[in-house]
């Protein structure tokens, strides 16, 4: 153990003067600046008795070889008094060549000898606090927390936490740490700020590697080329007669590249065989088809590009429609916005179609297309027979919840069509109405032949896909597969929805994802929906390792949690491409702005709304739709008022209803409300009043708007 500064002072007087009766006084003076320069700049023991030991020797030999060399006696005396100042200047050397000395992993005081030298020179280059002048630390206070060794015959490194006060962020870079223990910056490993609070970033130092692996034999294929060409281009390979051509290479888990037949169109690809052939897994491997036919792009990834997602709340401006009719729906797999059109100026509405089993994202992409319609004034007639799955329902002017709630927006939606028919003989925009969509959730709950709705649901949804774009009204219709039973058999509505607008596809089950054969889709050739998977490449193990002990019950999920949102978007007049939604970080609701829903123009079909959604529009075999408005709303006025006859019929007792059925329930509404002291569902007080919910609800929303009533998440009370 050296001696400490403060005995440094104490003894240097000592050692000055005894050096001067030695040696001389000039041996003394260097010995005194070399001892003191240490000193100044914080040397360790080590490095003080070296100098002044060096100082002090290498001087006065000096100085006795110069003087006996002036008197004229033999030099070989003179190199002989040299020897010991070598002797000085080597182990001087020797004590300070070493930057981090591998020392013994000896404990004293708790910490090992290697950790001491590590802390030492992390706290005096890095955070501080210093005694040098002149110096600038890197980042003053970003101290290393927790600092574990790895020591073995071939390497040596170290980890720990850069650890600041709360409020601050870690500013210290992989470079500057190389710089600081004189090692490449790739041996410099520092966690991603992404995933770690701002003031604690854990960080791995490799002091030492062990040495490389052997060099691949020759012959072995180790280039992605050649890969390609020994494994994906031989005739059982999953393209076969191919050649790559890399575009980008940053690793061998990295990489871009355009693959080539020629003159011969490449055709349909299995990814599955693909990753098979090149040893990876099929999340890590994209396609891209090109202008032409005989290639197709390829890309390789270490971390998918996509995992990480993109919040919505950051793109909330991109959201509203621009000025040729798109929103932003997601993120392209190369970073560009995923966009897809909503209408077409000058021409009308679009289609959308969506398919995406369980837990694949579509609630959230039928959500983020309420909100772009919300914020991009589009009137919303919504039709969910899965009631309460769609977080943003109150953003349409319209909502059918539930199946027969569901079936009545269908029917709607198609009394509008034929009104603005009558009203609009020919196309004429900009429309003075507002454009709408309609939105079919689970539309195979409608569709299917095992609905009770099916040919009245098939008929009208038909005539909206081929009629109602030019008079501004598009269809979003979202199903859980890509099968033709889904749609009621009918290979008129997808026809339609493609022609007329974009698609997305997310994950499908097992077995019913694939958009090849009767389920083939052009621009989206040999896609299986099913073998996107459920989750990222490691994330079992990464759960499988999880602490339970401190698991955060609150904490929300992250996109790097599944792939949901994960698919394919394609657009009019162009190849499916790998996307990912956006992650619904915030309630879609709460970027409305304070704007309230767009409501459908003012019409018959609108003044009508109540007896429309109530009346079937087929005969009673199912066929037939009624085609003219004048014979939908005369239907329709039969059938409203048919209704009190039945009610007084089944409740002689009730008391006479006014011609249009709503100022005597709404008092009665309000009476009842206010009489009890619980809050109370639409059912609930349907009930109680001797009704159907579908005379309760649009009374509901009536006395709501007046501000007479207030509804917390569908539980009415008085205001």
């Amino acid at each position: 153990m050296g001696p400490t500064r403060a005995q440094f002072i104490q003894y240097a007087p000592a050692a000055l003067a005894l050096a001067s009766a030695t040696v001389g006084p000039w041996s003394a003076i260097a010995a005194a600046a070399a001892g003191a320069g240490a000193w100044a700049v914080g040397a360790s023991a080590p490095v003080l008795r070296s100098l002044i030991a060096c100082g002090s020797t290498a001087t006065g030999c000096g100085i006795a070889a110069h003087q006996l060399l002036a008197s004229g006696m033999d030099p070989l005396f003179a190199l002989g008094l040299a020897v010991p100042a070598g002797a000085a200047v080597l182990a001087h050397r020797r004590n300070t060549a070493g930057e981090l000395p591998a020392l013994p992993a000896t404990t004293t005081s708790g910490e090992s000898s290697q950790a001491q030298v590590i802390t030492a020179w992390w706290t005096e280059f890095i955070c501080g606090p210093t005694q040098t002048e002149g110096r600038k630390l890197i980042q003053p206070g970003a101290t290393l927390a927790h600092l574990t060794l790895d020591t073995g015959d071939d390497h040596v490194s170290f980890t720990g936490i850069i650890t600041l006060p709360q409020g601050q962020q870690v500013r210290v870079k992989a470079a500057d740490i190389a710089a600081v223990y004189q090692i490449p910056v790739s041996q410099v490993e520092m966690g991603d700020p992404k995933h770690y609070a701002p003031n604690a970033l854990p960080v791995t130092v490799h002091l030492k590697k062990p040495s490389v692996a052997p060099a691949i034999a020759a012959g072995v294929p180790s280039t992605p080329e050649e890969l390609w060409a020994a494994h994906v281009a031989v005739p059982d390979g999953a393209i076969p007669g191919t050649t790559l051509t890399l575009t980008r290479y940053t690793g061998p888990l990295d990489w871009e590249g355009i693959a080539t037949r020629d003159r011969k169109a490449i055709g349909t690809v299995n990814l599955d065989d693909l990753a098979a052939n090149l040893a990876l897994s099929s999340i890590q491997i994209a396609l891209a088809r090109t202008d032409k036919p005989s290639q197709v792009g390829v890309r390789v990834m270490k971390e998918h590009a996509l995992m990480h997602g993109t919040m919505l709340s950051t793109v909330v401006d991109e959201l509203a429609m621009d000025s040729r009719g798109y929103v932003r729906l997601g993120t392209y797999i190369d970073s560009q916005a995923a966009l897809v059109p909503l209408a077409q100026p000058g021409s009308g509405a679009r289609h959308l179609y969506l398919v995406g089993g369980s837990r694949s994202g579509k609630s959230g992409v039928l959500e983020q297309i309420l909100l772009s319609a919300h914020r991009s004034r589009i009137a919303v007639i919504l039709a969910s027979p899965q009631a309460g799955t769609i977080a943003g329902a109150r953003l349409a002017a319209h909502c059918g919840d539930g199946l027969d709630e569901a079936m009545g927006a269908l029917r709607l939606a198609y009394a509008l069509m034929l009104d603005r028919e009558a009203r609009y003989r020919t196309p004429s925009f900009p429309f003075t109405d507002p454009l709408v969509l309609t939105v079919i959730d689970e539309a195979h709950m409608l569709l299917s032949v095992a609905s009770p709705y099916h040919a009245e649901a098939k008929a009208i949804v038909e005539q909206l896909t081929r009629r109602s774009l030019k008079r501004g009204i598009g269809v979003v219709l979202a199903t859980q597969t890509p099968l033709a039973e889904d749609l009621g058999n009918s290979t008129v509505i997808r026809s339609q929805l493609l022609i007329g607008g974009g698609a997305v596809f997310l994950r499908c089950a097992k077995g019913q994802g694939s958009l090849v054969g009767a389920n083939a889709v052009q621009g989206a050739e040999g896609i299986d929906l099913s073998m996107i998977p459920d989750s990222w490449p490691g994330q079992a193990q990464r759960v499988a390792d999880r602490d339970m002990s401190g698991l955060d019950t609150t904490a929300a999920a992250n996109p790097e949690d599944g792939t949901f949102g994960l698919g394919y978007l394609l657009t009019p007049g162009s190849q499916a491409v790998q996307f990912r939604s956006l992650h619904l970080d915030i309630p879609p609701t709460v970027l409305t702005g304070g704007l309230p829903p767009v409501t459908v123009e003012d019409c018959e079909a609108g003044r009508l709304r109540e007896a429309i959604t109530s009346t079937p529009m087929v005969d009673q075999r199912g066929k037939n739709l009624v085609g003219s408005l004048t014979d939908l709303l005369a239907k329709a006025r039969q059938g409203a008022a048919a209704v009190p006859q039945q009610q007084a019929q089944s409740n002689p007792a009730a008391p006479a209803a006014t011609p249009d059925g709503q100022e005597l329930i709404k008092p009665r509404i309000l009476e009842l409300l206010r009489q009890e002291s619980i809050p109370m569902t639409a059912e609930t007080i349907a009930r109680k009043l001797g009704t159907t919910a579908k005379n309760i609800k649009p009374r509901l929303s009536e006395l709501k708007k007046r501000d007479e009533i207030t509804n917390e998440n569908g539980l009415w009370r008085a205001a």
